[in-house]
């Protein structure tokens, strides 16, 4: 099994995905996942980098079965990826439609994720989806008791508890379910992310470095 990879045991983790996990995948080729997301998206901000990895044609428009091949391509399996970009879409597809636009709402709009930002989050992202380096630093300062730039599955949850929005508590499963999908796709084999991975889930690149590692370890069988 490829490290990270979720089954359909995984499904509760599902209402993570509201929120964060719509994000950013390229046609890949021997250059750097850091330099491939630069190019294609140097406008962009860090949120609409991160959706765009499931924005597999860089049309701007993100439809279900995009997702679905999204998740497939960072190791989750087929159950899981088709029941997430059902809850995926359905979370996300009517707060990104653009300004007009006809139902059904279906597929989610690059351009307008900064929509689909929920409470109890870190701040990180700010309500344009722009990256805030402080915010993103503090979650170290303040959560990381074991190594200085890395965080174990419960200090991760003690992040949570501590950002939690008390006067909106319906935002409280998104935010549990995205750090513990982002916690299973990037902890190192010691049971840590780093600060290093987390911020490449932040620009999606980490997502482009799942795909080409999958891609080696089954090139390799």
């Amino acid at each position: 099994m490829v490290a990270g990879r979720l089954g359909p045991a995984s499904l509760p983790v599902l209402s993570i995905l509201s929120v964060l996990l719509t994000w950013s995948l390229c046609c890949l080729g021997k250059v750097s996942a850091r330099a491939l997301i630069d190019d294609v998206s140097s406008n962009m901000t860090e949120l609409q980098k991160h959706v765009s990895f499931f924005d597999r044609n860089k049309d701007g428009i993100i439809t279900p079965l995009e997702t679905f091949q999204g998740f497939v391509a960072v190791g989750c399996e087929i159950a899981f990826s088709s029941a997430a970009a059902s809850t995926v879409h359905g979370a996300l597809a009517p707060l990104t439609n653009p300004p007009g636009a006809l139902p059904p709402y279906v597929n989610i709009h690059v351009k307008y994720i900064h929509r689909a930002i929920h409470g109890s989050d870190t701040g990180a992202y700010d309500s344009k989806g722009r990256f805030v380096q402080e915010k993103f630093d503090e979650i170290f300062k303040k959560h990381a008791h074991i190594k200085r730039d890395a965080l174990t599955l419960p200090e991760i949850e003690e992040m949570l508890t501590f950002n939690r929005d008390f006067l909106d508590p319906a935002s409280w499963p998104a935010a549990e379910a995205e750090w513990q999908l982002i916690y299973q796709l990037a902890h190192d084999r010691y049971g840590f992310l780093t600060k290093k991975r987390a911020r490449g889930i932040y620009d999606g690149t980490i997502f482009v470095e799942l795909e080409e590692r999958r891609k080696s370890l089954h090139s390799d069988t």
